[in-house]
């Protein structure tokens, strides 16, 4: 494969085995969101609301693996998700689905840079709207324009630092302070987030489940590194993904109940700030700060690059016959006008990570069981599979004005999934009376 193939920026020169399959899906998904909504999950449903975070996490990688070998099993040769969904739905099912991949694509990455623009302005002595600006010319040159090879190269160097941040700082502030008063810290000055009948970090849990899964279900990265990773390996590489994954979440709400014991906070955000000023070590700092930047450019590079990739090959190549040339120079535009329209939007917005995280939580859990169907079913499927995603997430749209967000992402599954199962009884009895007749 020449160096300036086209196919060299969708999937890489290589098969992943599974250890760097694991690498390269953890350096996707260890996110701003993970970053920032960890301590806002521990602060507004504790310890319980924050193991189940991680557990969660874990769970739908898990649960994924399982439909990933069915998926190269049944899909051989296709490179993303579109591909599948062009082969399994009708043009105007197909179009429709990418409609909203495409918008959930802008969520993520918005989320990813929006999260990089707080911490920036947490950290860094300098203007936001420079250093977002710095940042997102460098996810620029690592997504958009060095492809799945440039993410590779620099997963590795990701990951080793997410591990050593997350191992040494807090052994090193247990070891000053030990285990015992900061224990003692938080049952003073919060006790509440040692209390395990809080109903609502309950409800958190099973409500996660259907928003997490539900995202890597249409995760455009993962399943181009599902397609990369050899085939026998691709279960193993999801499941191991996960469990080491749950560990990551779990050290960030550990670091933030050393920031916190003893101590009041003025609110969320400030406890980073806090917890570069408790770290007395410069090496520490400087580890802490660049684990934080190399985790969300990772990951928002990773996105960028599935985004360009859906657009090129998914869209641009559904109207014209294009050059190599012409997917080349329509990358470098396309991912470039994507950065720029973040630098503006993230200059302007300003909203917290869980309400990110489940403000789309209604499209995620709608889009489960039309995700489900298109899998694992045979033959081309009617607009009415993946138009039930949109009638769900609608349907709970509307309870979410009149209650609270949980019960509406319930209800967003539930009435997609009705959808989809009569779909399905409809075509089987169908098919039987053919068969009879």
């Amino acid at each position: 494969m020449k160096n300036n193939d086209y196919q060299l920026y969708i999937s890489g020169a290589i098969k992943l085995g599974v250890s760097f399959g694991v690498v390269s899906l953890l350096a996707r998904w260890v996110t701003g969101n993970t970053i920032l909504s960890s301590p806002e999950t521990l602060i507004k449903y504790g310890l319980i609301g924050g193991i189940g975070y991680s557990l969660v996490g874990a769970l739908s990688s898990i649960l994924f693996g399982f439909l990933a070998k069915k998926i190269r099993d049944n899909y051989p040769g296709h490179h993303t998700i579109g591909d599948v969904l062009r082969q399994k739905l009708t043009p105007s099912g197909y179009w429709f689905m990418i409609t909203v991949l495409i918008l959930t694509c802008f969520h993520s990455l918005f989320v990813q840079a929006w999260g990089a623009g707080i911490l920036i302005h947490m950290i860094f002595p300098i203007p936001h709207f420079i250093g977002l600006l710095l940042f997102l010319a460098f996810c620029f040159f690592i997504g958009g324009v060095g492809g799945m090879q440039r993410l590779h190269q620099v997963a590795g160097v990701n990951v080793t630092l997410i591990f050593a941040t997350v191992i040494i700082i807090p052994v090193y502030f247990y070891i000053q302070e030990g285990v015992y008063p900061v224990y003692d810290g938080i049952k003073l000055y919060h006790p509440y987030l040692l209390y395990i009948k809080n109903t609502d970090a309950y409800w958190f849990i099973f409500t996660a489940i259907f928003v997490f899964f539900g995202q890597i279900l249409i995760d455009r990265a993962s399943w181009q590194r599902m397609f990369i990773i050899q085939k026998e390996k691709v279960q193993i590489t999801f499941t191991l993904t996960g469990l080491i994954w749950a560990t990551i979440p779990l050290a960030l709400s550990s670091l933030l109940m050393i920031t916190i014991f003893g101590r009041s906070f003025e609110n969320i955000y400030s406890l980073f700030s806090e917890l570069v000023n408790r770290i007395q070590s410069s090496i520490l700092i400087v580890l802490f700060v660049v684990f934080i930047f190399c985790s969300i450019a990772s990951a928002l590079s990773a996105e960028l690059h599935a985004t360009t990739t859906l657009f090129v090959k998914n869209i641009m190549e559904m109207f014209f016959t294009l050059t190599n040339e012409e997917k080349w120079k329509y990358t470098y535009i396309f991912s470039g006008a994507v950065c720029i329209c973040l630098l503006v939007i993230v200059s302007i917005l300003t909203p917290s990570p869980l309400t990110l995280l489940f403000f789309t939580g209604n499209i995620y859990a709608a889009m489960i069981s039309p995700i489900l169907y298109i899998i694992l079913s045979k033959g081309v499927l009617p607009f009415i599979v993946p138009f039930s995603s949109f009638i769900g997430a609608i349907g709970g749209y509307i309870l979410v004005t009149r209650t609270e967000d949980f019960k509406g992402i319930w209800l967003s599954f539930t009435i997609s999934t009705v959808l989809c199962l009569l779909v399905l009884i409809y075509k089987t009895i169908t098919r039987n009376n053919s068969k009879v007749l």
